[in-house]
């Protein structure tokens, strides 16, 4: 039984779940255990040392830790004010923490001669400020050979990328359709893409409402189209009312 309304901290003792929940590695396991556009199945085993999911084959070896993608920045001291004055359940779902497996997804998770690993750049990079949406776009940017704030990282783990052969192939193997157009050409993006030329923080409360209603309906669409993958599949599967995460 998957439940997508699982809170991945309460099995976290505590701790980062990304690196500490069972429960969170078993979901990634089971979600992202299956065919490659090349239809080789991506088998991946959690029996190792935490917090790696590792898969080996003639394609290579690969370690893959988890990575949350729907911040709401609600511990900045920047956007506090904003959360503040959020009206329920807006506020709440500011404050949560966002450790369900619907609002995550893996990437490689070995740094290459002790350099960031991508979880590690995204979070760090200015013109990134961890936004998932931003992300993307640079994943877009990498696929077609055009440079973005992440370059350089997103190089280093290319082996791992071109797995999916093709932007839409990742997109559609980590059920990202809801964060893409159509036509896999453009992100969705939760504020006005400025072409990575500002700070990607919302600069008052009126964009931060926009951008934490974007990233909502994101892990909505995500955790729905989850869902629908799960039945799919066979694969007993729990959720909020009409689908809708906690």
């Amino acid at each position: 039984m998957i439940d997508l309304t699982f809170d991945c901290r309460e099995d976290a003792r505590g701790r980062d779940p990304d690196s500490n929940s069972p429960t969170l590695r078993r979901y990634h396991q089971i979600f992202w255990s299956k065919p490659l556009p090349n239809g080789q199945v991506f088998q991946l085993d959690i029996s190792g040392p935490k917090p790696f999911l590792v898969h080996r084959s003639d394609l290579g070896e690969y370690h893959l830790t988890s990575d949350a993608i729907t911040h709401r920045y609600a511990s900045r001291a920047k956007l506090k004010p904003f959360v503040e004055r959020l009206p329920e359940p807006h506020q709440a779902f500011a404050q949560f923490g966002g450790w369900l497996i619907p609002e995550c997804i893996l990437f490689p998770g070995k740094r290459v001669n002790r350099q960031n690993t991508i979880n590690g750049a995204r979070g760090m990079n200015r013109r990134i400020g961890d936004r998932f949406d931003l992300t993307l776009e640079c994943i877009r940017r990498h696929y077609l050979g055009e440079s973005s704030p992440l370059t350089d990282v997103l190089g280093r783990y290319s082996a791992f990328f071109s797995l999916f052969e093709n932007f839409e192939g990742y997109v559609e193997f980590f059920l990202l359709q809801d964060l893409v157009t159509s036509d896999f050409r453009d992100i969705n993006f939760y504020l006005p893409f400025d072409a990575f030329k500002d700070d990607p923080l919302p600069q008052d409360f009126e964009s931060y409402v926009s951008y934490l209603g974007n990233v909502e309906k994101f892990a909505i669409n995500r955790a729905q189209r989850m869902q629908r993958w799960c039945f799919e599949h066979s694969i007993p599967v729990q959720c909020g009312p009409d689908g809708v995460p906690q």
